[in-house]
């Protein structure tokens, strides 16, 4: 126990109610053999032996005793003179001594309680050699072995006490640690959904209603001199409803692309290619270059939806005639690349993202890209249109996720 230990080590109500009952029954036996000897003062000796048991009693009576180190000592120092006068009227008071080193090494500081246990075996000692008359080494024996033996047990259970606290101070941090990681977890796993649904959203949905939005005012501005044409933008414009529902059944439920199913990348894109070139105002031609080798679906998914957001910047931004999408086969990369031949812009002066306006695209490609280890590069100029490349490892080291403050899109 430290000495500047502001409170006392805690005791179980066993060891508590044990030490009472020592205390008590030692004091009784020395009371009733002075009665029952007929030893002289046998009637002093039965009021010390109260008058002790009683003052002994008041102190885990007093809740101030257990709260503060200096009644506790105060109460000892009255326990300790009454056992004093005990052991001068009877030789039976050294058994006393004993309980009399477990409470001076638990109320007080260690060395202060050290010093009393030595005074207290000394007392002990001399009381019980002036009571038989004479001084032999025995009479030492039982005292100081009973004192080390208190000695060793209080410091070895305050010892055990401080490393059961430590541990479990321990086990409460842990126990903290892990709440806290869950929680950041959860967070992240959150964020993570998130952020994957709204890629998946400004990807599919967002641009399948900027594309309808686009057909069905081609509709409105065929109308009513060229039905004919009216009624096939509404059809194309039904059909990218319908080709969107099915993408928002399935990122929803963290599926492939449909465009991806029974089919390769090259394919998907190549249908991607012909579909906007149908639809819309625009000839949107596909390559492909090197040996095709199996991908991962992160991959594939990746490449079909950063063509599918940068052809639809194109259609609602570059008002371009033409746009060409190359899917490279680079030995150890992959790469899309779609060139635009129309107005260009200054990507250093990008317009600040707006959830009306949009401006999200380039932040969900370039996420997409450092997910899976990859670079995106953008290339424009005001004029001389725009040319974007996606590039991924075949052996992905997964990046960082998408940065903090998107930027907008092209």
């Amino acid at each position: 126990m430290n000495t500047t230990a502001p409170t006392l080590t805690p005791t179980s109500r066993a060891l508590a109610w044990c030490l009472h009952l020592l205390v008590v029954g030692l004091l009784a036996l020395a009371a009733v053999r002075a009665v029952a000897d007929h030893r002289p003062h046998a009637g002093w000796v039965l009021a010390a032996a109260l008058a002790c048991g009683l003052v002994y009693a008041a102190g885990p009576v007093l809740p101030r005793i257990s709260r503060s180190r200096r009644a506790a000592a105060l109460w000892l120092a009255a326990v300790s003179i009454l056992w004093l006068v005990l052991l001068a009227l009877s030789a039976n008071g050294v058994w006393v001594a004993f309980p009399l080193y477990f409470l001076q090494l638990h109320l007080l500081p260690r060395r202060a309680g050290l010093a009393a246990v030595a005074v207290t075996a000394a007392a002990a000692i001399a009381g019980f050699a002036v009571h038989q008359g004479s001084f032999n080494a025995a009479m030492a024996i039982g005292p100081a072995l009973g004192a080390a033996v208190a000695v060793a047990v209080v410091w070895g259970y305050q010892a055990l006490y401080r490393e059961s606290e430590q541990r479990r101070r321990l086990i409460e941090e842990l126990t903290a640690t892990r709440a806290d990681l869950a929680t950041a977890q959860h967070t992240a796993g959150v964020l993570a959904e998130r952020e994957r649904l709204a890629r998946e959203i400004h990807d599919t949905l967002a641009q399948g209603l900027s594309s309808i939005q686009l057909l069905l005012r081609a509709a409105e501005r065929a109308l009513p001199q060229t039905p004919e044409s009216a009624a096939r933008y509404v059809d194309q414009a039904r059909q990218t409803a319908v080709d969107n529902l099915v993408e928002a059944r399935r990122f929803v439920a963290a599926l492939a692309p449909p465009a991806l199913e029974g089919t390769t990348l090259a394919a998907a894109l190549e249908r991607l290619c012909a579909t906007t070139s149908t639809r819309h105002r625009i000839t949107a031609r596909f390559h492909l270059t090197g040996e095709p080798v199996p991908l991962p679906t992160a991959h594939e998914v990746a490449l079909l939806r950063i063509a599918q957001s940068a052809l639809a910047n194109t259609l609602r931004h570059a008002e371009a005639t033409t746009a060409e999408v190359t899917l490279s086969y680079l030995g150890d990369h992959v790469a899309v690349d779609i060139v635009d031949d129309g107005r260009g812009f200054d990507p250093a002066h990008l317009p600040v993202p707006d959830p009306d306006a949009g401006g999200f695209g380039l932040a969900a490609m370039r996420a997409r890209t450092q997910a899976l280890g990859g670079t995106l590069a953008v290339e424009s100029a005001p004029g001389h249109g725009t040319a974007l490349a996606a590039q991924l490892p075949l052996d992905p080291t997964p990046g960082p996720d998408t940065p903090s403050h998107p930027a907008p899109e092209a």
